[in-house]
């Protein structure tokens, strides 16, 4: 199968590649001038070296699979909301109409949690067809993509499985997300300042979140033309941040302490987002 990813020099994307890297698929990825993968990866794609909204038509040709993970603003990272729509809509969507005019059959691509904003405080186990309910311009623009994705998606009859990553951690993620600040600290015999950790959360490791990303490209029966398949990308299992920290302070051996409190909340954040996985 010849693959077409963006984002391959991103947190996902660098597992997703080296997990590609052992199998038989072709991958051409996508990178920015001077970008380099999060991790080391086993094997290199074939590096397109492109900004992606200069990407044509013809950059798909021959392509089967078109994974998307590309997309800016994720936090702690911030971008104003002309940029979010921009690239995160715009762009995303004149990808779509290149890469369906030059004959992609099946489209891949990655969403978030935070999509689903305040309906996470109306479910204890969020399914996929909950309300979109965004709370931040980040999560905005990315339900605003699914949107538009999912509706080009029955209109041209193309294959389409939406992802929607709940909290992946793991080697290479952006220093300041929650995971790898807090093995920082642990690791530098620092104190670690969170917020009381009463939020609960499902943390996955992110070569889990490549493998589903390689499984909704390869399975030929997980979703049919015309007919988008949207999904939850996490355990199913509620832990709260605190816990979460605590268990990993301990595998760290840390010989600081976590300070719990230290931070307040984040405005609006949901206290819970669990997702509802179905197999």
């Amino acid at each position: 199968m010849n693959i077409f990813l963006t984002g391959g020099t991103g947190f996902v994307g660098s597992h997703l590649l080296n997990l590609l890297s052992t199998t038989p698929h072709h991958v051409t990825a996508l990178c920015r001038e001077q970008s380099k993968t999060c991790i080391d990866i086993k094997k290199q794609p074939v590096w397109l070296n492109k900004n992606m909204d200069k990407l044509e038509t013809s950059d798909f040709s021959g392509i089967d699979t078109f994974i998307h993970l590309a997309s800016i603003g994720v936090s702690p990272k911030t971008a104003t909301w002309n940029e979010l729509f921009y690239w995160n809509v715009l762009v995303t969507l004149d990808l779509f109409e290149k890469a369906h005019k030059a004959g992609v059959k099946r489209f891949v691509v990655a969403g978030t949690f935070a999509e689903y904003g305040l309906s996470a405080d109306n479910y204890e186990y969020i399914p996929a067809e909950a309300p979109l309910l965004p709370t931040s311009a980040y999560a905005a623009s990315k339900a605003a993509a699914f949107i538009a994705a999912h509706a080009f998606a029955i209109e041209n009859q193309i294959e389409l499985c939406y992802l929607r990553i709940f909290s992946a951690y793991g080697e290479g993620q952006y220093i300041n997300n929650f995971w790898p600040s807090l093995k920082s600290a642990a690791l530098n015999g620092e104190d670690f300042l969170m917020t009381p950790g009463g939020q609960i959360r499902d943390f996955m490791p992110v070569e889990k979140v490549a493998e589903a990303f390689l499984y909704a490209s390869e399975d030929i029966t997980i979703v049919k033309k015309g007919i988008p398949t949207v999904a939850n990308v996490g355990t199913g299992n509620t832990i709260t941040m605190l816990e979460f920290a605590e268990k990993c302070w301990a595998e760290f051996g840390a010989t600081g302490k976590i300070i719990a409190g230290a931070k307040t909340y984040r405005p609006n954040e949901p206290m819970r987002y669990v997702p509802l996985i179905t197999k």
